[in-house]
């Protein structure tokens, strides 16, 4: 949880480590590249947190409105719904365009790579609780339902429905998702 400026910055440097080779620049938002739109998403999602927190506390009531009005508009233009305070720092986000959605009560750990088309929650709305661990990898069209546990490092292969928890180390797929394989901590 981002809590003040030193958070908020670690927050963005590690989210923003897949920028760092060749950064954002005008060009990309001339060219309406992805690059553009995921840059400033994360970037209005910490800024969001960061407020919101901060308003929690007594502060920044108008910044996190301006943040939250970028950040919504930011979702809708890429049908991405990420709630504030729920992924941890190293968020990795490489395309957008089908739906993905977080819901506000789940909590998913570092350096996680979230493709397009994750949904964590119910089609009904009812809040879950998921817990995600750290270095964790969700593949195209993963669905996550109901509450669960999701160890570290873990791979969720595309188009899984996961419904049941998975343990740490481990690849999982199929509908329902089942472990294919516990990977070997020693190789690496």
């Amino acid at each position: 949880m981002i809590r003040n400026k030193k958070d908020l910055k670690q927050y963005l440097e590690q989210d923003f480590k897949i920028f760092k080779d060749s950064p954002v620049t005008i060009k990309d938002f001339i060219l309406k590249n992805e690059r553009w739109y995921i840059y400033h998403f994360i970037k209005h999602l910490r800024m969001t947190e960061y407020y919101i927190n901060k308003y929690s506390e007594g502060g920044g009531k108008l910044q996190m409105l301006f943040h939250l009005f970028w950040l919504k508009y930011f979702s809708r233009k890429m049908n991405l719904t990420i709630y504030p305070n729920t992924v941890g720092p190293g968020l990795q986000l490489f395309h957008f365009g089908d739906f993905t959605h977080i819901a506000k009560g789940c909590k998913i750990g570092k350096n996680c790579t979230i493709l397009p088309g994750v949904v964590f929650g119910k089609k009904d709305g009812t809040e879950i609780k998921t817990t995600v661990g750290d270095d964790c990898f969700f593949g195209l069209g993963v669905k996550i339902l109901g509450t669960v546990h999701i160890g570290n490092n873990v791979t969720i292969g595309a188009n899984a429905v996961v419904t049941k928890d998975i343990p740490n180390n481990a690849i999982a797929g199929g509908v329902p998702a089942r472990i294919i394989k516990i990977k070997d901590e020693n190789k690496e």
